[in-house]
């Protein structure tokens, strides 16, 4: 699961998104996946329900919010989407966050092991998360990841 191939091969990539609440924030971010074939369409409520009932448990001190569902909750594909916000925004109660990477999988060790994993070696780099929220276009973005 290479997260640039996916997220270029799923056309998920949005930036500069001013919104405000999280929940909107979760569907945005999995609209793209749905309108093209990723996930289910019920797969955005299960994150929010997730969320709901555990806490933001995928938001780190850094300002990065990794929101995602177990692979029964509607993953059709291996999937990436990736949401940079104007501002940052605080999900459930949790640390603001502004980097979003909603991320779907079809098993639970790819779930675990690949999905995770590759969001954090591609946030591995304080330089890289700084440049990622100052990208300005879709390419700038994908230059740096």
């Amino acid at each position: 699961m290479n997260i640039k191939e996916l997220l270029i091969e799923s056309d998920a990539i949005q930036l500069g998104i001013c919104e405000t609440d999280w929940k909107a924030i979760i569907n945005l971010a999995a609209a793209p996946l749905i309108k093209n074939g990723y996930l289910e369409k019920t797969y955005s409520q299960s994150v929010i329900d997730s969320t709901n009932d555990n806490g933001a448990y995928y938001v780190f001190d850094e300002g990065i919010a990794i929101p995602h569902a177990r692979p029964e909750c509607g993953v059709l594909k291996n999937c990436f989407s990736l949401v940079v916000l104007t501002n940052p925004v605080s999900f459930n109660g949790s640390v603001p966050a502004d980097i979003i990477i909603l991320f779907g999988a079809m098993d639970s060790n790819a779930h675990i092991e690949q999905g995770i994993g590759s969001i954090v070696t591609m946030l591995d780099d304080e330089r890289k998360i700084n440049a990622i929220r100052n990208a300005t276009s879709r390419q700038e973005l994908l230059e740096m990841i």
